[in-house]
């Protein structure tokens, strides 16, 4: 596999990834799959998944990746732990080097996501998928009549709580410092909320019950007072961002302020041959169904870009 010359090699396992090494594999592009640091994605760390067409009674997330991971390797999809170091895009083809590892691809689909930020308790950490969340699109229903809490102060913040309030008894926002980030209109609506309270100057320092696999109450302390205390809640969510996996393309494709890869026409780069799909580029919806969609394109697009040069 060292310094061979592939069709296709295609970042990541989550949802885009695995949808496109599944349409480069029935394309017979014998595509080479990287699995980098997360694989599966963030799905991977999703327990119900119950908005993805065709499971009527809902999916593990880790079960709907494994699925799809079969699914694509079963058309010949090939696999490989490693993560990228450096690339190459001004030189055709493309050169990847995965450190001890380089490899050449005549096409290249990036789908190497988005992670969301966490505040990094090791609590937290345990309990992501059992109450504490970064996408309330996708786990808000699961809270239906209880409270919740959402840890930011920007506009990420603000948009949680406003549509966990379709589901909550009480959304409790808590923020650091005593000022928002948020824009003017956003934080205004949120506090015009009647189910919306805010506790500022306060910062999480442990998420319980981590025995009991369940989110039952945080421990919070005021940063200007000192006081510590603990606060039932059902949930947690993180609104404190995404940054997108991206960084090694910088210089070389086009990214926005907060370093998303900008596509055209759903999918392409600046660089001819050289696609994005998924999180990576998708910083509005973020959902595993509409990363399936680009990285079906993704792939049909490398299929179409091979033909036109003679492959």
């Amino acid at each position: 596999m060292e310094n061979s010359v592939r069709d296709t090699v295609i970042l990541g396992t989550g949802c885009s990834g695995l949808t496109a090494a599944i349409y480069a594999a029935r394309a017979n592009l014998n595509p080479l799959v990287i699995e980098g640091h997360e694989p599966g994605g963030q799905l991977s760390m999703t327990t119900l998944v119950e908005n993805f067409p065709g499971f009527p009674e809902g999916i593990q997330g880790p079960e709907l990746i494994e699925n799809m991971r079969k699914q694509a390797e079963r058309f010949g999809a090939e696999y490989m732990a490693g993560h990228l170091v450096s690339a190459d895009l001004g030189h055709y083809p493309f050169t990847l080097n995965f450190g001890s590892k380089s490899v050449q691809a005549r096409t290249l689909i990036i789908a190497s996501g988005a992670s969301a930020r966490w505040l990094g308790l090791p609590s937290e950490q345990a309990l992501i998928g059992y109450g504490v969340s970064s996408c309330a699109t996708c786990d808000g229903f699961f809270f239906r009549d209880k409270p919740i809490t959402v840890i930011g102060g920007g506009d990420s913040a603000m948009e949680e709580a406003l549509f966990l309030t379709r589901f909550a008894s009480k959304v409790t926002l808590i923020h650091r410092r005593d000022h928002f980030r948020a824009s003017k209109i956003m934080l205004d609506r949120a506090r015009q909320h009647e189910k919306i309270e805010f506790l500022p100057d306060t910062v999480v320092e442990d998420v319980y019950d981590v025995q009991k696999k369940e989110v039952s109450g945080l421990k919070l302390r005021n940063v200007k007072s000192g006081k510590v205390w603990d606060f039932p809640t059902s949930a947690m969510f993180l609104g404190i961002g995404h940054h997108p996996n991206a960084k090694m393309f910088t210089g070389q494709l086009d990214m926005d302020q907060d370093g998303y890869l900008k596509t055209h026409d759903f999918v392409f780069t600046r660089v001819p041959g050289v696609f994005a799909c998924g999180d990576v580029q998708d910083r509005r919806y973020r959902q595993a169904i509409t990363a399936a969609g680009s990285g079906c394109a993704a792939a049909m697009e490398a299929e179409k870009f091979l033909e036109e040069h003679g492959r």
